[in-house]
């Protein structure tokens, strides 16, 4: 059984009539929601199936967040670990782990600034653009295995509601 399946499989029943439980029960007082129809339960178990849909599309050789990593040095040009904890929303002993793994294989060189000798900037090499090429239609296959069952404008409503949801929310979630 593959990761994705094995995923798929612990997924929680979804009943639908009679046998349905009800959505909202009192539980000391406060209403409880049915578990599958809770956002935040639906979200962790999404980011599972999504780190699973990577696994099995992308290989075991980068993680989603390497890859993210790779394509912001790519967009950018090369960025300081600061940067980078800002543009993927993770924290600075995070980032430092990632760039160390990413440059102990080859893919990221770090370098001083011109401009400011104190600050680190962090660099793709010519091996880390290769395997950012590599990545990219894989990167795409995630996406659309995830969205396979939306038409365009639920896929666009999903992301759109997403990051309203981040805009609304994420400064009380701490990086990671």
């Amino acid at each position: 059984m593959t990761q994705r399946s094995e995923v798929a499989a612990t997924r929680p029943d979804r009943p639908d009539g009679p046998d349905r439980p009800e959505r909202a029960d009192d539980v000391g007082g406060r209403q409880s929601l049915y578990l599958p129809e809770h956002v935040g339960f639906l979200i962790r178990r999404a980011q599972q199936v999504h780190l699973a849909v990577w696994a099995e599309e992308a290989g075991q050789g980068l993680s989603n967040v390497q890859f993210g990593v790779l394509n912001v040095l790519h967009r950018t040009g090369g960025a300081s670990q600061r940067e980078l904890c800002d543009a993927l929303d993770l924290d600075r002993s995070t980032v430092a782990g990632l760039v160390a793994r990413l440059e102990a294989r080859g893919l990221v060189e770090r370098a001083r600034a011109a401009a400011d000798r104190r600050r680190n900037l962090v660099r793709l090499t010519e091996a880390g653009g290769a395997e950012l090429r590599r990545l990219v239609p894989h990167a795409a296959q995630v996406d659309a295995s995830l969205t396979a069952g939306l038409t365009e404008q639920e896929q666009t409503t999903l992301r759109r509601l997403l990051t309203r949801i981040l805009d609304t929310h994420g400064h009380h979630a701490p990086a990671t």
